[in-house]
Protein backbone atom coordinates (compact mmCIF):
# COMPACT_ATOMS: atom_id res chain seq x y z
CA UNK A 1 0.00 0.00 0.00
CA UNK A 2 1.36 3.53 -0.56
CA UNK A 3 2.65 5.45 2.03
CA UNK A 4 1.65 8.10 4.17
CA UNK A 5 1.42 12.31 2.14
CA UNK A 6 3.37 14.23 3.65
CA UNK A 7 2.18 17.31 4.15
CA UNK A 8 4.98 20.14 3.34
CA UNK A 9 6.65 19.43 0.43
CA UNK A 10 9.81 21.36 -1.14
CA UNK A 11 10.46 21.88 -5.09
CA UNK A 12 13.54 20.93 -6.56
CA UNK A 13 12.96 22.43 -10.11
CA UNK A 14 15.89 20.43 -12.55
CA UNK A 15 17.22 22.65 -14.67
CA UNK A 16 17.70 21.68 -18.88
CA UNK A 17 18.56 17.84 -18.94
CA UNK A 18 21.04 16.49 -20.73
CA UNK A 19 19.00 16.08 -24.38
CA UNK A 20 16.76 18.88 -23.99
CA UNK A 21 16.98 22.14 -26.18
CA UNK A 22 18.11 23.90 -23.52
CA UNK A 23 20.64 21.96 -21.51
CA UNK A 24 23.75 24.03 -20.51
CA UNK A 25 25.42 21.98 -17.76
CA UNK A 26 26.13 18.32 -17.08
CA UNK A 27 24.55 15.32 -15.54
CA UNK A 28 27.12 15.52 -12.32
CA UNK A 29 26.51 19.74 -12.14
CA UNK A 30 22.47 19.30 -12.40
CA UNK A 31 22.73 16.69 -9.63
CA UNK A 32 24.99 18.36 -7.04
CA UNK A 33 22.83 21.55 -7.37
CA UNK A 34 19.50 19.51 -6.58
CA UNK A 35 21.42 17.75 -3.67
CA UNK A 36 22.21 21.33 -2.45
CA UNK A 37 18.45 22.41 -2.54
CA UNK A 38 16.99 19.07 -1.01
CA UNK A 39 19.74 19.64 1.74
CA UNK A 40 17.89 23.43 2.37
CA UNK A 41 14.93 22.27 2.16
CA UNK A 42 15.14 19.22 4.57
CA UNK A 43 17.04 21.69 6.63
CA UNK A 44 14.50 24.19 6.83
CA UNK A 45 12.34 21.34 8.12
CA UNK A 46 10.03 20.40 4.97
CA UNK A 47 8.92 16.99 5.69
CA UNK A 48 9.82 15.91 1.61
CA UNK A 49 11.38 17.23 -1.37
CA UNK A 50 9.41 16.22 -4.96
CA UNK A 51 12.06 16.32 -7.90
CA UNK A 52 10.60 17.81 -11.61
CA UNK A 53 11.68 17.96 -15.17
CA UNK A 54 10.90 21.26 -14.92
CA UNK A 55 14.14 23.03 -17.59
CA UNK A 56 12.84 20.25 -19.66
CA UNK A 57 10.62 22.94 -22.09
CA UNK A 58 9.41 22.62 -24.56
CA UNK A 59 7.46 19.53 -22.75
CA UNK A 60 6.48 15.76 -24.17
CA UNK A 61 2.86 15.73 -23.69
CA UNK A 62 3.19 12.17 -22.56
CA UNK A 63 5.93 9.40 -22.86
CA UNK A 64 9.43 11.22 -22.29
CA UNK A 65 12.64 10.09 -24.11
CA UNK A 66 14.87 7.15 -22.17
CA UNK A 67 17.67 9.41 -21.86
CA UNK A 68 15.10 11.70 -19.90
CA UNK A 69 13.95 8.90 -17.21
CA UNK A 70 18.11 8.07 -16.94
CA UNK A 71 19.31 11.18 -15.84
CA UNK A 72 15.64 11.67 -12.98
CA UNK A 73 16.78 8.51 -11.81
CA UNK A 74 20.33 9.80 -11.29
CA UNK A 75 19.38 12.79 -10.05
CA UNK A 76 16.18 11.44 -7.62
CA UNK A 77 19.06 8.20 -6.35
CA UNK A 78 22.11 11.65 -5.76
CA UNK A 79 19.24 13.47 -3.43
CA UNK A 80 17.69 10.48 -2.06
CA UNK A 81 21.38 9.37 -0.65
CA UNK A 82 21.68 12.68 0.59
CA UNK A 83 18.50 13.47 2.84
CA UNK A 84 15.86 11.42 5.37
CA UNK A 85 13.29 12.81 3.98
CA UNK A 86 11.17 11.49 1.38
CA UNK A 87 11.38 12.26 -2.03
CA UNK A 88 8.53 12.38 -5.09
CA UNK A 89 9.06 12.56 -8.65
CA UNK A 90 7.14 14.42 -11.11
CA UNK A 91 7.68 13.62 -14.82
CA UNK A 92 6.92 17.16 -17.24
CA UNK A 93 4.40 17.01 -18.78
CA UNK A 94 2.66 13.74 -17.80
CA UNK A 95 4.36 10.29 -17.83
CA UNK A 96 3.52 8.79 -15.01
CA UNK A 97 4.96 5.68 -16.28
CA UNK A 98 8.35 7.04 -16.40
CA UNK A 99 7.83 8.87 -13.12
CA UNK A 100 6.39 5.29 -11.32
CA UNK A 101 10.12 3.94 -13.34
CA UNK A 102 12.46 6.33 -11.32
CA UNK A 103 10.91 6.24 -8.34
CA UNK A 104 10.64 2.35 -8.00
CA UNK A 105 14.65 2.78 -9.38
CA UNK A 106 15.82 5.02 -6.48
CA UNK A 107 12.90 4.32 -3.66
CA UNK A 108 10.67 7.28 -4.02
CA UNK A 109 7.19 7.78 -1.83
CA UNK A 110 4.96 9.53 -3.87
CA UNK A 111 4.54 10.65 -7.69
CA UNK A 112 2.55 13.91 -9.06
CA UNK A 113 0.59 12.91 -12.43
CA UNK A 114 -0.73 16.22 -14.17
CA UNK A 115 -3.70 14.17 -15.88
CA UNK A 116 -4.54 11.20 -14.27
CA UNK A 117 -8.21 10.94 -15.91
CA UNK A 118 -10.29 12.77 -18.55
CA UNK A 119 -8.05 15.19 -21.38
CA UNK A 120 -7.14 18.14 -21.18
CA UNK A 121 -5.41 20.95 -24.05
CA UNK A 122 -2.55 22.40 -23.34
CA UNK A 123 0.61 24.06 -24.99
CA UNK A 124 1.68 20.46 -25.87
CA UNK A 125 -1.38 19.63 -27.25
CA UNK A 126 -4.08 16.99 -25.43
CA UNK A 127 -3.04 15.43 -22.83
CA UNK A 128 -4.80 12.50 -21.77
CA UNK A 129 -5.59 10.32 -18.46
CA UNK A 130 -4.00 6.66 -18.04
CA UNK A 131 -5.44 5.64 -14.98
CA UNK A 132 -5.89 2.59 -16.03
CA UNK A 133 -1.96 1.66 -17.28
CA UNK A 134 -0.81 3.59 -14.70
CA UNK A 135 -2.49 1.82 -11.77
CA UNK A 136 -1.67 -1.39 -13.49
CA UNK A 137 2.05 -0.64 -14.26
CA UNK A 138 2.40 0.19 -10.03
CA UNK A 139 1.02 -3.24 -9.27
CA UNK A 140 3.53 -5.15 -11.88
CA UNK A 141 6.24 -3.43 -10.62
CA UNK A 142 5.90 -3.32 -7.28
CA UNK A 143 5.83 0.00 -6.72
CA UNK A 144 4.45 1.37 -3.10
CA UNK A 145 4.64 5.30 -4.71
CA UNK A 146 1.63 7.21 -3.88
CA UNK A 147 0.02 9.01 -6.61
CA UNK A 148 -0.92 12.56 -6.08
CA UNK A 149 -3.26 13.39 -8.92
CA UNK A 150 -4.12 16.81 -10.48
CA UNK A 151 -7.45 17.97 -10.64
CA UNK A 152 -8.05 20.87 -13.44
CA UNK A 153 -4.24 20.86 -13.40
CA UNK A 154 -2.69 24.32 -14.10
CA UNK A 155 -1.25 25.19 -17.76
CA UNK A 156 -4.20 23.53 -19.25
CA UNK A 157 -8.15 23.34 -19.70
CA UNK A 158 -10.12 20.25 -19.81
CA UNK A 159 -11.70 19.42 -22.58
CA UNK A 160 -15.37 18.04 -20.94
CA UNK A 161 -17.41 20.71 -19.04
CA UNK A 162 -17.06 19.71 -15.98
CA UNK A 163 -16.67 21.36 -12.30
CA UNK A 164 -13.74 20.56 -10.47
CA UNK A 165 -15.65 19.19 -7.82
CA UNK A 166 -16.98 16.28 -10.24
CA UNK A 167 -13.37 16.08 -11.64
CA UNK A 168 -12.07 15.31 -8.44
CA UNK A 169 -14.43 12.44 -7.81
CA UNK A 170 -13.57 10.81 -11.21
CA UNK A 171 -9.56 11.16 -10.24
CA UNK A 172 -10.35 10.03 -6.67
CA UNK A 173 -13.05 7.12 -6.95
CA UNK A 174 -12.78 6.36 -10.83
CA UNK A 175 -9.25 7.14 -10.95
CA UNK A 176 -8.17 5.85 -7.26
CA UNK A 177 -5.83 8.43 -6.89
CA UNK A 178 -4.21 8.18 -3.33
CA UNK A 179 -4.19 12.33 -2.72
CA UNK A 180 -5.75 15.34 -5.10
CA UNK A 181 -3.90 18.45 -6.32
CA UNK A 182 -5.71 21.66 -6.58
CA UNK A 183 -3.30 24.74 -8.33
CA UNK A 184 -3.85 28.09 -9.93
CA UNK A 185 -3.80 28.79 -13.49
CA UNK A 186 -0.46 28.80 -13.69
CA UNK A 187 3.20 27.83 -11.76
CA UNK A 188 3.08 30.26 -8.92
CA UNK A 189 0.26 31.44 -9.35
CA UNK A 190 -2.18 30.56 -6.36
CA UNK A 191 -4.59 28.32 -5.82
CA UNK A 192 -8.77 29.81 -5.32
CA UNK A 193 -9.88 29.08 -1.82
CA UNK A 194 -13.42 28.24 -3.49
CA UNK A 195 -11.70 25.69 -5.37
CA UNK A 196 -10.06 23.65 -3.11
CA UNK A 197 -13.26 23.56 -0.65
CA UNK A 198 -15.07 22.52 -3.62
CA UNK A 199 -12.78 19.48 -3.82
CA UNK A 200 -12.47 18.84 0.20
CA UNK A 201 -16.65 18.79 0.23
CA UNK A 202 -16.32 16.46 -3.02
CA UNK A 203 -14.17 14.54 -1.75
CA UNK A 204 -13.44 14.17 2.13
CA UNK A 205 -11.32 10.91 2.34
CA UNK A 206 -8.46 11.83 0.43
CA UNK A 207 -5.50 13.95 1.17
CA UNK A 208 -5.80 17.37 -0.64
CA UNK A 209 -2.84 19.36 -1.47
CA UNK A 210 -2.40 22.92 -2.61
CA UNK A 211 0.07 22.71 -5.76
CA UNK A 212 1.00 25.83 -6.49
CA UNK A 213 1.15 29.73 -5.24
CA UNK A 214 1.65 28.90 -1.78
CA UNK A 215 3.47 31.71 0.14
CA UNK A 216 4.57 32.21 3.85
CA UNK A 217 1.60 35.08 3.90
CA UNK A 218 -0.83 32.55 2.90
CA UNK A 219 0.04 28.99 3.90
CA UNK A 220 -1.89 29.14 7.31
CA UNK A 221 -4.66 29.79 5.84
CA UNK A 222 -4.39 27.07 3.06
CA UNK A 223 -3.91 24.45 5.57
CA UNK A 224 -7.33 25.46 7.29
CA UNK A 225 -8.74 23.51 4.17
CA UNK A 226 -6.10 21.73 2.32
CA UNK A 227 -4.09 18.83 4.69
CA UNK A 228 -0.74 20.14 2.87
CA UNK A 229 0.99 22.24 0.03
CA UNK A 230 4.00 21.98 -2.71
CA UNK A 231 5.76 24.98 -2.90
CA UNK A 232 8.39 25.93 -4.77
CA UNK A 233 8.60 29.87 -6.43
CA UNK A 234 7.34 31.52 -3.14
CA UNK A 235 11.14 29.70 -1.29
CA UNK A 236 13.14 30.62 -4.14
CA UNK A 237 15.88 33.16 -4.31
CA UNK A 238 13.71 36.32 -5.18
CA UNK A 239 10.88 34.07 -5.89
CA UNK A 240 12.35 33.04 -9.52
CA UNK A 241 10.59 29.51 -9.96
CA UNK A 242 14.20 28.27 -11.56
CA UNK A 243 16.66 30.23 -9.21
CA UNK A 244 18.08 28.12 -5.93
CA UNK A 245 15.96 27.27 -3.05
CA UNK A 246 16.57 30.72 -0.47
CA UNK A 247 16.99 29.00 2.97
CA UNK A 248 15.87 32.08 4.55
CA UNK A 249 12.43 31.91 2.51
CA UNK A 250 12.10 28.70 3.09
CA UNK A 251 12.59 28.13 6.75
CA UNK A 252 10.09 31.64 6.91
CA UNK A 253 7.16 29.55 5.11
CA UNK A 254 7.78 26.33 6.96
CA UNK A 255 7.46 28.55 10.29
CA UNK A 256 4.37 30.06 8.90
CA UNK A 257 2.74 26.55 8.25
CA UNK A 258 3.52 25.26 11.66
CA UNK A 259 2.34 28.05 13.51
CA UNK A 260 -1.13 27.72 15.23
CA UNK A 261 -3.98 29.99 13.44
Amino acid sequence: MPTAIPSLIGMIHLPPLPGSPACEQSLAQICRQACRDARVLAEAGFDAVMIENFGDAPFRPDRVDPHTVACMTAAADAVRREIAIPVGINVLRNDPIAALAVAAACGAAFIRINVHVGVCAADQGLLQGRADETLRFRRRIGCDAAVLADVHVKHARPLVPQSIAEAAEETAYRGRADGLIVSGPATGRPAAMEDLKAVRAAVPDRPLLVGSGASAGTVRELLTVADGVIVGTSIKRDECTTSPVDPDRAAAFVAAARSKP
